[in-house]
């Protein structure tokens, strides 16, 4: 066996297997212990100090220099109380991780002495340099100059890295022209849109709202391999998937392992990892095994959605770093193992009023459940009116191996809604027309009773094919991918919704000035938006190619790449939307593109170069061992006189691994050919396009080769480790 490979299994199968002494105290007791909550905001400020906070907050203003003073004093005492030394502005650049730059508390005093400083200004604003961060053509690379701002609604904590402590304050990331350059911007410009916009239509039905929050709970997939393993596969270590590997025997097909029993090195890895987000606020409560082998799931309870955001991107890193004291990696790629499920992040989002009710929430009473029929069906019609930015909020070059693989939704953005939702909308369609003449014509009151069907929860089953679906009392918006942020897939949620429900209040307000009755006049405007957006509705198998051939006739898109998908964010539509609701810019649209763009281009030229190095310095060299050993095999027993019909296995093997080695140096030496052929073009898109459709495919035609390479040439000469044991090795 490969010296790399033996040494991996090796160093796996010696891992100690003892482990350290659990805390077992209650989780309440230490929840949210190295967060700044508001109990301690208050604990920490002066009581009028506390009431004009909650008034500020309360009123959507700006904070002012003297409270910033006071609640970065109050964040100091804290902080310095439970041994933190350093503070950093946290934040989401449009990289795909988060960012950080650590400053001490500790300063000299214009005398030179050592004192320990955080004032308003530190808490509210920092520059870091933005030079190196992407921008899209915002701004030149000598134009460096970038700020941090504080979010004062998503809590500041402390992150405890091997014993040394750093307040870490949320927030958004802007350039000198005042551009965003991150996620959490757009997102909470998205958020005031939509509460701004669902809080004018949830007065139809309660007067006393006064603000409409976006919820989410996300569901994060991820798989967990050996760190021996990780580090023999260089191609994991680039790219985050295997460019090269042949399906096991044994793989997923026994469906064994979905909620099995969860391995006890795993399960203590979990353990540790569920205490480090407790302490951090994060409310994880469920974990178990996910369908591939390898591979789980952990999810929190539901969470106003930017903090929600900012606790996903929390979690991440907290996944990698609490993995790797247990010799683990994580792989929060969407496909790092062909042939087996990919790994996806499930966004479940909602709306709720601050008089506690969930406007996705079917109610007990015929009113209610008008309201949530009201803010169900708009949903439904901004999906079908925007369905292209949402496909292009999931677009990346690791999410187009998940999308439409027999395991994921499809880049067919449709809607499932269940039997019973689909007859019921049916008879709102149909009943509406008929009772609204009656009452035209005999004057009668509209008998909302009559014309709306008792909705409960969990009256219809699930469909764990669709891209995005109603589970009761939220959308599950299945397509976002595992290593996303969660933040594009919401921002754009929130703000075709915040648009949506504008143009229905607007509609309906026009009918209630004209003389008709506000259910009467919310009744046909729901009709409208379902015979306008029905054709997203579907209920069957999303995986199936009649499926495809359906949406096709219906007009649907089926955008399958990334470099397709993300044209929508260029289009007059998309910025007049997002313009229109002061989202962004139409300059912050056209960098966002080039940015993901640029990113595309980049993963896939990082993967042809894994596959080429990978496949030309370490598999074949093995393959022209295995065949010289082959030949010189074959030579020997001619020359003992066996006769060539006695050797036709080892013929046949010689031909095997001859023809693939073959094909493979001459599917890398095309594959090179197509990438200096991008090189030579202008445009980003151009770049990328010609990368996705002259490039990858080349991709899957090598690995076919090098995975029936895998098969022939004996197995000690294999120079990486193998599915088999990256997979099932607990």
């Amino acid at each position: 066996m490969s010296s790399n490979r033996s040494a991996a299994l090796n160093l796996f199968q010696s891992r100690p297997k003892t482990v350290k002494e659990r805390d077992n105290r209650k989780i309440t007791s230490y929840y949210a212990e190295n967060v700044f909550t508001q109990d301690k905001l208050r604990a920490y400020l002066s009581n009028d100090a506390y009431k004009v906070y909650n008034q500020t907050i309360a009123d959507g203003k700006k904070i002012s220099r003297e409270l910033a003073d006071q609640i970065a004093a109050a964040l100091k005492a804290w902080a310095m109380e439970k041994g933190t030394t350093h503070y950093t502005h946290w934040f989401q650049p449009l990289t795909g991780t988060t960012a950080e730059k650590h400053d001490s508390f500790f300063t000299l005093s214009s005398n030179g002495a050592a004192v320990e400083k955080f004032d308003g200004d530190a808490l509210v604003q920092q520059e870091p340099d933005a030079s190196s961060f992407p921008s899209g053509g915002l701004r030149a690379t000598f134009e460096a100059r970038g700020y941090t701002a504080w979010d004062p609604m998503s809590p500041a904590f402390i992150m405890d890295i091997a014993g040394s402590k750093t307040l870490c304050i949320p927030t958004v990331f802007i350039s000198y022209t005042g551009d965003a350059l991150d996620h959490k911007a757009p997102l909470i410009r998205s958020l005031e849109a939509l509460d701004k916009a669902a809080t004018g239509v949830a007065r139809y039905f309660d007067r006393f709202v006064n603000k409409v929050n976006a919820t989410l709970g996300w569901e994060q997939e991820y798989f967990l391999i050996d760190k021996a393993m990780y580090y023999a596969r260089p191609d994991l270590m680039a790219s985050g998937r295997t460019v090269f590997g042949r399906s096991p025997a044994k793989g997923q097909q026994l469906e064994d392992h979905y909620f099995g029993a969860i391995p006890e090195r795993v399960f203590n890895y979990m353990v540790d990892l569920e205490m480090e987000c407790h302490k951090l606020g994060i409310p994880v409560r469920t974990r178990h095994n996910e369908v591939a082998p390898s591979q789980f799931e952990l999810a929190p309870m539901f969470e106003e959605a930017n903090i929600a955001v900012d606790h996903n991107s929390l979690l991440m890193d907290l996944m990698d770093r609490v993995a790797r004291r247990h010799n683990l990696i994580v792989l929060l790629h969407e496909k790092p193992f062909a042939g087996i499920n990919g790994s996806g992040k499930h966004n479940n989002w909602s709306m709720s009023t601050d008089t506690g009710t969930n406007l996705l929430g079917p109610g007990k009473t015929p009113r209610n459940n008008l309201q949530f029929l009201t803010f169900f069906i708009n949903t439904i019609k901004a999906v079908h009116d925007h369905a292209d930015l949402l496909r292009a909020a999931i677009a990346a070059e690791s999410n187009d191996y998940r999308l439409g693989a027999n395991e994921a939704p499809p880049a067919i953005i449709s809607v499932f809604i269940g039997e019973y939702l689909t007859k019921a909308l049916d008879a709102i369609e149909i009943r509406v027309e008929n009772d609204l003449k009656e009452e035209a014509e005999n004057d009668l009151k509209l008998d909302i009773h009559k014309m709306i069907p008792d909705v409960m929860m969990d009256n219809t089953d699930r469909n764990r094919t669709s891209p995005f679906a109603f589970t009761g009392n939220k959308f599950e918006f299945r397509a976002v991918g595992s290593s996303a942020n969660c933040a594009d897939a919401m921002m754009v949620l929130n703000t075709i919704v915040a648009s949506q429900l504008n143009d229905f209040k607007t509609k309906v307000d026009k009918h209630i000035a004209e003389g008709e009755k506000k259910d009467s006049a919310i009744l046909k405007e729901l009709r409208t938006c379902i015979q306008t957006s029905k054709n997203i509705l579907f209920e069957g198998d999303n995986y199936s190619d009649a499926w495809a051939e359906e949406a096709k006739k219906r007009g649907l898109p089926n955008i399958k790449t990334t470099p397709q998908a993300l044209d929508a964010l260029t289009t007059k539509k998309a910025h007049h939307l997002f313009g229109d609701l002061n989202i962004m810019t139409e300059r912050e649209q056209e960098a966002r593109h080039e940015i993901y763009l640029e990113k595309y281009i980049k993963k896939v030229e990082i993967e042809a170069s894994l596959i080429q190095e990978l496949a030309i310095n370490q598999i074949l060299p093995a393959c022209i061992k295995a065949q010289t050993d082959l030949i010189h095999n074959i030579q020997s027993a001619q020359n003992a006189g066996i006769g060539k019909n006695m050797m036709t296995a080892q013929q046949h093997i010689l031909q095997k691994i001859s023809e693939s080695i073959h094909a493979a140096h001459q599917g890398i030496l095309t594959m090179e050919k197509e990438r200096e052929k991008a090189n030579q073009m202008k445009s980003t898109r151009e770049v990328a396009v010609h990368l996705c459709d002259h490039v990858k495919p080349h991709f899957l035609e090598i690995r076919n080769h090098i995975d029936e390479l895998e098969l022939y040439v004996e197995d000690k000469l294999w120079p990486i480790p193998k599915y088999r044991e990256i997979l099932f090795n607990r």
